[in-house]
């Protein structure tokens, strides 16, 4: 079946949806391609735990049924193959930008959309908007039809397995953008010794300039930590948060069962008067000494997802070499083929069950 664009502006497009968890089903899906919007073919992708708690079933079920089918994975990269595009050449390298601003997809001016596109909350909140991955079909098919905003070019000076880690640095870059204005000079702390931990760790010292004497990870594995060399680490079962080194900062990227310590060892940490901003995802409610934070005036707000103004500024960074040394310990040793829905189920429930440090790579064949 041809999936060249066609006069009709409409392509075809294999799509491996996740059915229900751990049943990932291949189906061939016809997609409009509106006016504005490019037609991209995945090429190298890269698993979120996101994915995996949508492909293990442990979001709520009435998530799941609300979401499923759905094709996963919204991490990744791919090449043009058609759309309506003045910029962007066939054959091109992109960045895919999962986060799908509502004024794009129903062509209507920003201020028409919502509060987000509208500039009165940050535009990574629209309302109105679809995030790849999550409630609609993500980067698990041949052809993605997107807001040609949404496809960013790859310089020539970053390779394929930096590139793909764009969303995830996007992610922390966003989350650090409310106080740039603080870390030219601030103590920043991550909790967090996992690849988004080690992500923001880097788009601290590598974007924002945050040098290793003002930057300590806190985590709970030395081997993982071993891997932050341009900042100090601490374990965070014997550090005394009550008596060490008071951060002006803090960031708690732990997420899960991990998040009630973090967050509130990042509150016995803080000065007064510090930021806490919270990137963990957790499917259980939090309790926080709220005490402390009233006590010590502490700013607190949570961060997620990004807008391809942030992967722009990502991308500029990405193009410096030290950063890509530093990026390139999480890039995996081997990559997974993945030609066929079976393929992205078995590579899907590896990484379930083992979650290497590294993150994991899928090389699509299509």
């Amino acid at each position: 079946m041809s999936t060249t664009l066609t006069e009709t502006e409409q392509v075809y497009s294999r799509t491996m949806r996740l059915i229900e968890p751990h049943v990932v089903q291949e189906q061939t899906i016809e997609r409009e391609v509106p006016r504005g919007f490019v037609v991209v073919e995945p090429t190298l992708a890269s698993i979120c735990h996101a994915d995996l708690r949508y492909f293990g079933g442990q979001r709520r079920p009435e998530v799941l049924a609300r979401k499923l089918p759905m094709a996963l994975l919204h991490e990744g990269i791919g090449t043009v193959t058609g759309g309506h595009s003045a910029a962007l050449a066939k054959g091109q390298r992109v960045v895919i930008v999962p986060n799908l601003p509502g004024y794009l997809l129903n062509d209507v001016p920003p201020e028409q959309c919502c509060p987000a596109c509208r500039g009165d909350i940050p535009d990574n909140y629209c309302s109105r908007g679809r995030f790849l991955g999550s409630g609609t079909d993500g980067i698990a098919q041949s052809r993605l039809v997107l807001p040609e905003k949404c496809a960013i070019p790859i310089p020539d000076a970053i390779p394929d397995d930096i590139a793909v880690l764009a969303e995830l640095c996007s992610v922390s870059y966003r989350a650090l953008r409310p106080v740039a204005d603080k870390l030219t000079h601030a103590r920043v702390a991550v909790f967090g010794d996992g690849p988004v931990g080690y992500l923001t760790a880097a788009m601290l010292h590598h974007a924002f300039g945050v040098s290793s004497d003002r930057l300590t990870v806190f985590g709970a594995i030395r081997e993982k930590l071993d891997q932050f060399a341009f900042a100090r680490t601490e374990m965070v079962q014997s550090y005394d948060f009550l008596s060490g080194e008071r951060a002006d900062i803090v960031v708690e990227c732990t997420g899960g069962r991990f998040s009630e310590s973090a967050l509130n060892q990042g509150i016995d940490l803080l000065k007064y008067g510090g930021h806490l901003i919270a990137m963990g995802v957790s499917e259980e409610l939090v309790p926080l000494n709220t005490r402390d934070v009233l006590e010590k005036g502490i700013t607190l707000y949570g961060s997620s997802r990004s807008s391809d103004s942030d992967f722009r500024e990502v991308l500029k960074v990405m193009e410096q070499a030290d950063c890509q040394h530093t990026l390139r310990r999480l890039v995996p040793d081997a990559y997974i083929a993945v030609n066929k829905a079976d393929d992205l189920a078995v590579a899907l429930e590896a990484a379930l069950a083992h979650r290497d440090w590294k993150k994991t790579y899928l090389e699509f064949h299509w």
